[in-house]
């Protein structure tokens, strides 16, 4: 049985800073505390390693990106056919890249992440 989105929201808001960083191998992307964290309770790891794979190839136009995934309304859903999207943009509020989703089982209608130096991380760990 999953955790329950608040308990999950609840439990993001203990992360400020990391203590450790951990390492996707093959991208050799660092990720934090909060998202072992999140991947963990809301088996969410294809989340950091769909992030982290996009935010790598946007580096050259960017060197801080913000990840943003948003369920979609159900009006978006039928007009789009896809179930959630994730938006890649440069912090000041140019896309970069939008992924869509068709189907996704990730607990949360949305979660902000930062993508900087290589790291993957929560925004309160920035």
């Amino acid at each position: 049985m999953k955790i329950q989105v608040n308990e999950i929201k609840e439990g993001l808001q203990h992360f400020h800073g990391t203590e450790m960083f951990y390492q996707i191998p093959l991208l050799r992307t660092r990720f934090t505390d909060g998202l072992k964290y999140l991947a963990n309770v809301a088996e969410c790891f294809w989340l950091i390693t769909d992030t982290s794979v996009i935010a790598k190839s946007l580096m050259n136009q960017s060197e801080f990106i913000t990840i943003d995934f948003k369920r979609l309304s159900e009006e978006k859903q039928d007009y789009s056919g896809y179930e959630a999207e994730i938006i890649y943009s440069d912090g000041n509020d140019n896309i970069l890249e939008k992924q869509g989703y068709r189907t996704t089982d990730f607990p949360l209608d949305e979660l902000r992440l930062f993508f900087v130096n290589d790291t993957l991380m929560l925004p309160s760990e920035y």
